[in-house]
């Protein structure tokens, strides 16, 4: 049995603590999962996993050799790498996710001309607006928007995308244009928070380098992006949203510009990853096909 194979069985084992999400992960049955690690176990003599009814969690050894083999692998794959000709040649699974929006209307319509270059390279994409695990959930990239807390990955800023302040027409009719911030005491506010619950940090808007806030009033609070639009074209208040999102809707009259002086600081957009030293060449070539596409178009 390929050694190299069980590693890579245990590795994501102890990555997602479950037998079944590894199989998943690497389209494995679930027995042959298993059968991989207890193999293992039998080749080096060592226990390396604890297994309950709910949680599968590494050993003291399982851990010294989780570390080693993530090393191991990734210079494996730089070794199987070495020696191709031409980066048309690379393959393997990339596993990424990003938000709905930003894979519809930039990266997919885009995407035949990448897999028409490396036509062995296989892709997952998962788009959502939660934010996922990157490790827990066996992602090799992740693009995302605004601030990165997450001080266990690495944060590659790619690009900014611009602000607006926008309203549907039902809006306007109702309660008019605001003309100044002064206005907005008179206006509604749709909040945009997460989780739901939390305070929301009302209308924002960038002067030079400071962020200024206005505390405004708002009936309806969303924790989503397509239910803040779909408040928006309601007419339940004002949003603050990338201008990606809602290019065709300002344009066919469905949202309106307003307070255009006053926009909100642009979102950073990120690729993240679990570090250099583990990145196959795959998804670095994967990741600088990301970033070019979005450069190109934001």
């Amino acid at each position: 049995m390929n050694k190299l194979e069980l590693l890579r069985t245990f590795v994501r084992v102890t990555e997602l603590s479950s037998f079944t999400q590894a199989g998943e992960s690497l389209g494995l049955p679930r027995s042959t999962v298993s059968e991989h690690v207890q193999a293992l176990e039998e080749l080096l003599g060592a226990r390396l996993l604890q297994r309950t009814t709910r949680k599968v969690q590494a050993t003291q050894d399982g851990r010294v050799l989780y570390e080693r083999s993530k090393d191991l692998l990734s210079h494996m794959e730089e070794l199987e790498g070495l020696f191709r000709q031409a980066e048309a040649q690379l393959s393997g699974r990339i596993r990424v996710d990003m938000p709905t929006v930003m894979a519809r209307e930039l990266i997919l319509p885009r995407l035949p001309e990448f897999m028409d270059a490396h036509p062995l390279i296989e892709l997952e994409i998962s788009s959502s607006d939660r934010q996922v695990d990157l490790i827990a959930e066996g992602f090799d990239c992740v693009l995302r928007v605004g601030a990165q807390p997450d001080q266990t990955v690495v944060a590659r800023k790619v690009c900014s995308m611009p602000m607006v302040n926008c309203v549907s027409p039902v809006y306007l009719q109702r309660y008019g244009s605001p003309m100044t911030l002064a206005d907005l005491a008179q206006h509604q506010l749709v909040h945009y928070v997460r989780p739901l619950g939390s305070r929301s940090a009302g209308f924002e808007y960038q002067q030079g380098n400071k962020v200024h806030r206005v505390p405004m009033a708002g009936r309806v609070t969303v924790n989503s992006t397509d239910a803040y639009q779909a408040a928006c074209l309601g007419g339940f208040g004002i949003t603050q949203v990338p201008l990606l999102g809602i290019r065709e809707l300002l344009a066919r009259g469905e949202l309106v510009s307003v307070l255009p002086d006053y926009p909100a600081p642009p979102l950073d957009v990120s690729l993240l990853y679990a570090g250099q030293r583990h990145l196959p060449q795959r998804v670095r070539v994967f990741m600088e096909w990301l970033a070019a596409t979005l450069q190109a178009q934001l």
